[in-house]
C-alpha cells in the first residue's frame, strides 16, 4: 500500500513539475518592452514640451495594451486630470543626447479639455470623472490608490 501510495505521489509530483515547465519561456522575447518603459514616463508634445506623465497602463481582455491614463497638469498631484489616450497615439522618440521618450500629438490644453477618469479602487477600473465638468478639474489624485 505504501509503494502504490508513493507512485501516485511521485505520478503527482512528476505531472505538476511539467505542466508548470511547459509555461514557461527558455528566453524573454528579444524585441519586448517592459511596462515601466511607459509607466511614471514623462509625456512630451510634439515641440519637446512636457504635457504629463503616465499613470497607469491598461490591458484589454487579451492582454494586449489598449490604453494609456496620463495625468495632466496640476502641482505636484495636486489638481492633476487623469485622461485616457489610445496607446497606439503615444509615439517613443530619441532626444539629443541618444535617450528616448514618449510623445503624443496633443497639447497639455487639449489634454486638459478632454474627458476626465479616477480609479475606482472597488471596481479596480477607471470611471469617467463627473466631479467636475466646468473647469475640468479633478480629485482623482487622491482618490487613486493602486
Amino acid at each position: 500500500m505504501k509503494s502504490l501510495t508513493a507512485a501516485a505521489v511521485l505520478s503527482c509530483v512528476a505531472a505538476t513539475s511539467a505542466f508548470a515547465a511547459s509555461q514557461t519561456m527558455k528566453a524573454a522575447p528579444a524585441d519586448g518592452w517592459t511596462v515601466t518603459n511607459y509607466y511614471k514616463q514623462s509625456v512630451y508634445d510634439t515641440k519637446q514640451n512636457k504635457i504629463g506623465s503616465v499613470d497607469d497602463v491598461l490591458l484589454d481582455k487579451s492582454g494586449k495594451v489598449s490604453a494609456l491614463i496620463v495625468g495632466v497638469g496640476g502641482f505636484l498631484g495636486m489638481g492633476e486630470k487623469d485622461v485616457a489616450v489610445p496607446f497606439e497615439a503615444v509615439k517613443v522618440e530619441k532626444k539629443d543626447n541618444n535617450k528616448w521618450y514618449l510623445t503624443l500629438d496633443e497639447t497639455k490644453d487639449s489634454l486638459k479639455a478632454a474627458t476626465g477618469y479616477k480609479y475606482d479602487r472597488d471596481k479596480t477600473t477607471w470611471i469617467v470623472d463627473n466631479s467636475d465638468k466646468t473647469t475640468g478639474a479633478s480629485s482623482s489624485r487622491t482618490d487613486k490608490t493602486k
